[in-house]
């Protein structure tokens, strides 16, 4: 199951629709831009944790754990300062975070300024629902939607990129091969170039 199925199934794209003012359609295309360097951010993270997925359920908690998620589909207006906290831990850079803006406009036709918008709210609606799963016991798939990001295996380095099951790596396969330039797996170091570029 694509991780933009899963965020369907949370309501997640339901809300960012109602917020930005689009539609779901155009909600989904803009997800299924941006969720593969957000998914990217974290496994760049669990890998670099000295306790390896402990050290990454350390920082979702830290980052609000399931309430950003909760706190995107209620409904008064989601604080996006908590996505921007997200982003700054996953990305480190706002320059990073505009030049995946811009990739992600070119693959989804969206304009660049609405989905920088969307980002912030993508990024808890990601954390959120990864601290629930992971609070629930992803390796044993007892998440109520069954370990839809493969059982975060191949995301967190527990199985070769690409390995079958891996639903992030095929969330938004043209993206994700276009960012993950050097073909290591890992598509953060590549939009870090990226931004380097657009700054120069």
């Amino acid at each position: 199951m694509q991780i933009t199925d899963i965020l369907a199934q949370t309501g997640g794209l339901q809300s960012l629709a109602r917020e930005l003012g689009l539609s779901e359609t155009q909600a989904a295309k803009g997800a299924e831009a941006l969720v593969p360097a957000i998914l990217g951010g974290f496994k760049k993270q669990a890998q670099s944790q000295p306790a390896g997925a402990q050290g990454l359920d350390g920082l979702l908690g830290q980052l609000g754990g399931g309430a950003l998620l909760d706190q995107v589909l209620a409904p008064q207006p989601t604080d996006v300062s908590r996505g921007d906290n997200v982003l700054g831990e996953i990305f480190g850079s706002k320059d990073v975070s505009r030049a995946v803006a811009q990739n992600a406009s070119s693959q989804s036709g969206l304009d660049p300024s609405l989905l920088k918008k969307m980002l912030p709210m993508l990024a808890m609606l990601v954390a959120g629902y990864l601290a629930k799963q992971r609070g629930a016991g992803d390796e044993g798939n007892s998440s109520p939607m069954g370990g839809g990001l493969g059982g975060l295996g191949g995301l967190f380095g527990d199985r070769p990129a690409g390995a079958a099951g891996d639903a992030p790596g095929r969330a938004a396969p043209g993206l994700a091969s276009m960012l993950d330039l050097d073909g290591d797996g890992n598509m953060l170091d590549d939009i870090l170039r990226m931004a380097g570029k657009v700054m120069r």
